[in-house]
Order: structure tokens, then C-alpha cells, then sequence
């Protein structure tokens, strides 16, 4: 195995995860599986809860609140899949970011080990969360075609959609992981920010409910534009906007290879303090 003492280029945001790709599969898998080693229903609760969750939601928010998503007439379904879009994407970076000031400390004997990458522990808890991700966005498109008989083909561009929110979360997972062991308060604060993103995002509410002079607050939320990139091209076969998107593309690339770079940095320190 090569040594994880990697150059701060840009580059290494990929090399280094092509590099350990079969370390990486291998602990991600092996993490999915413990997760529901020792319960009857085993892995199919990752199927399982997020048909339980879209049931959660159409009730609550369609039958309880008698919500509809803006000025148009949405059915039950079809509202709490609206918003299951929402939930899948937040879920995704919340996730992520987490478990992130956590990574180091839980896997102590690790960084004992001078030629172990610990750069890769944030990608494995990225694998985990995607395989989740993947899970409910089929259960969101089997719960799409039910209603409309079919999906629209703008359903397969949602992997490019997912790869600039992947190279943003892995850059906030990085710096996360590497304060975390520094400052044991940053696990505690990230559950709070993530929450107000929630909060923060058009999860539950389009961004054109809000008052304008609020509007700007929720479109600087970096997963303002891919919840509503997500929206169009899963639930209303609208096209990608490209240019945004590279945009966007762009920035992520800088935010990983930052939070690389200071993961880098400050990982010489992680010795002495655990």
C-alpha cells in the first residue's frame, strides 16, 4: 500500500481515491453489512426504511398538515415524493458530515499505521451514504412511475447532479474530520448546522414561499441549487441548467481540495493528541 504522505495537489482529490479504490469498496461494503448485522430483516432495512419514511411523509405533511407544494393541486403521493427529493439530497450531505468529526477518533488505530491513508475514511462514509442514496432514490422513482406510469429520461442525468454535491461534502467532510480531533465540540455543532440547513433548504417549502427579502438566505445554501436541479430532472423532466452547474462544479472542486489540504496539514498532529 502506498504511502498516504500525498502531494497537496489538486490531483490528489482523485488519485488518491483511485488509488485505494479496492480498500475503499471493501470497507465501505463491509460497513453496509455490519450496520444490519444481527437484526432479522438484515440488509433489506435499507430498503425498508425509506418506504417507511415516504409513508411518514405523505401522511404528516399531506394528511395531517393538508400541505401541497406551491400554488398547484399535488396528489398525497405525489407531494411526499416531491419533498422525499429533498430529504434524499440533505440526507446525503448530513450524513456525511456527521459522522465526519468523528472518523479519526473512532479509528485511532489507524493513524498509528504511517502507510494507512487515512484520507480514504471520509470516502468510505461517502460509499455508505451513496448506497443509501441509491436505495431511496429507487424507491422514489418506483413511487414516481406508479403515479405517472413511467419516469422521465432526465432521471439518468442525476449522477452527473450528484458529483459536484459529493466533491463539496467530501471537501466539508476533510476539514470536519481533521478538526474534530482537535476540538471534540465540533461533532456537537455540525449536528446543529446540519439541522438548520434542513431548515434552510427547499426541503419542505419551495424557495418562492418565502418572502423575498429571506429568498437570498436559502439560495446561499449550497444545497439550495442541487434539491431544486434534483426536483426538475426526477419529478418534472425539465433539462439541467449546465452552465450553473459547472459553476458549481467548480467551486466543489476547490472546497475538496481545500479541506484535502488542511486534512493534510494538520494530520501530522493527530499522533500526539490521540
Amino acid at each position: 500500500m502506498k504511502s498516504s504522505t500525498a502531494s497537496h495537489s489538486s490531483v490528489d482529490v482523485f488519485s488518491s481515491f483511485w488509488i485505494h479504490r479496492r480498500l475503499i469498496l471493501q470497507m465501505t461494503m463491509r460497513e453496509v453489512i455490519g450496520r444490519y448485522r444481527g437484526s432479522i430483516m438484515g440488509i433489506l432495512w435499507s430498503l425498508l426504511n425509506p418506504m417507511l419514511m415516504l409513508a411518514v411523509y405523505t401522511f404528516v405533511f399531506s394528511v395531517v398538515f393538508q400541505a401541497r407544494w406551491g400554488e398547484g393541486e399535488n396528489s398525497k403521493i405525489e407531494f411526499a415524493v416531491i419533498l422525499f427529493v429533498g430529504m434524499i439530497i440533505h440526507g446525503l450531505f448530513a450524513e456525511c458530515a456527521n459522522r465526519a468529526p468523528g472518523l479519526i477518533l473512532s479509528n485511532v488505530n489507524y493513524v498509528k499505521k504511517v502507510v494507512f491513508p487515512l484520507e480514504i475514511l471520509p470516502w468510505v462514509a461517502m460509499g455508505t451514504a451513496l448506497f443509501h442514496a441509491v436505495v431511496s432514490v429507487g424507491v422514489l422513482l418506483a413511487a414516481f412511475a406508479l403515479i405517472h406510469h413511467g419516469i422521465h429520461w432526465t432521471s439518468a442525468l442525476l449522477p452527473l447532479l450528484l458529483l459536484p454535491l459529493v466533491m463539496f461534502t467530501m471537501g466539508v467532510s476533510w476539514l470536519l474530520a481533521s478538526l474534530g480531533v482537535f476540538l471534540r465540540d465540533v461533532g456537537h455543532t455540525t449536528g446543529i448546522i446540519t439541522t438548520v440547513m434542513l431548515f434552510l433548504s427547499p426541503v419542505f417549502f419551495p424557495v418562492s414561499a418565502l418572502p423575498e427579502v429571506y429568498q437570498p438566505l436559502m439560495l446561499a445554501n449550497p444545497l439550495t441549487f442541487i434539491i431544486e436541479q434534483a426536483r426538475d430532472i426526477l419529478i418534472w423532466g425539465k433539462p439541467l441548467k449546465w452552465i450553473a452547474l459547472g459553476v458549481y462544479l467548480v467551486a466543489s472542486l476547490l472546497v475538496a481540495w481545500a479541506g484535502l489540504y488542511l486534512f493534510q496539514k494538520m494530520r501530522k498532529g493527530f499522533a500526539d493528541v490521540l
